[in-house]
């Protein structure tokens, strides 16, 4: 077996999968693994893939025009799951896609399309969940900034969500998890800083003191409820509880 490490994210697994058919190796004796989540094994050969933009589009284009956009998409969003395996899944699912062509996202019985979908739906409802769950509070300098911690790398599509709400406004969401954070400035780019220091992740510590419509939120949301209609059960199902800790309402 021949594992091909590639980089993290959908370019990453994109040149793997390019150099898995540019050895002209028996699929079946190949496999994708993400350099940064592999455990050695034995009897196993390792190949390191280097990051090369041109090959991705080539692999890139190639899926958009012979299965679809909307594969394309599944397997953009798919590259973001926190599965260790996403990378071997999405090259069995091209593989799979190579043959079949535009028919490749009804062929629900097989297991590469099928891990792909139920991926790319997962991811969808956490970024869809932190849509409605992020939560900003205002620094002194004016700036808006949030903190979130996913199970899935879904910053970039929350933050594109917010760029589009928020176009005229100054914000910073961070992933605690990932440290990286989303930048954007009033009528400006949405930026993506995958690096983030611990001295800049400070930025992002609360000072409930340094914005009053924090107290006044968690008052609203204490004084609004009906304590003879609470359901907790109900509200575990309706918000988890990892969501929590980031959520202003739920800070003590």
């Amino acid at each position: 077996m021949t594992v091909y490490l590639c980089e993290n994210g959908l370019e990453g697994i994109f040149c793997g999968v390019y150099e898995v058919y540019a050895d002209r190796q028996p699929l079946s004796e190949c496999r994708l693994s993400l350099r940064e989540e592999y455990e050695p094994e034995l009897f196993c050969s390792y190949k390191e893939i280097p990051l090369d933009p041109a090959k991705a589009e080539k692999v890139a284009k190639k899926v958009r025009n012979h299965m679809s956009m909307e594969a394309y998409r599944a397997l953009s969003r798919a590259a973001l799951h926190k599965s260790p395996a996403r990378a071997d899944r999405i090259f069995r699912f091209i593989a799979l896609g190579l043959s079949a062509g535009r028919q490749v996202m009804q062929m629900l019985k097989e297991p590469a399309v099928y891990e792909i979908l139920r991926m790319d739906q997962y991811v969808k409802n956490e970024a869809h969940f932190l849509v409605e769950f992020s939560r900003f509070w205002r620094q002194p300098s004016g700036l808006y900034c949030g903190t979130i911690g996913p199970e899935n790398d879904v910053l970039e599509l929350v933050a594109a969500h917010f760029a589009d709400r928020f176009p005229d406004m100054d914000w910073a969401l961070y992933d605690e998890l990932r440290k990286k954070a989303a930048l954007h400035a009033s009528m400006g780019a949405l930026v993506i800083r995958t690096k983030i220091t611990e001295e800049e992740s400070r930025l992002f510590d609360k000072n409930i003191s340094a914005d009053c419509y924090i107290k006044l939120w968690k008052t609203f949301f204490h004084t609004i409820a009906i304590e003879e209609r609470k359901n907790p059960r109900c509200q575990r199902n309706m918000l988890p509880l990892r969501y929590r800790k980031y959520m202003t309402e739920f800070q003590p």
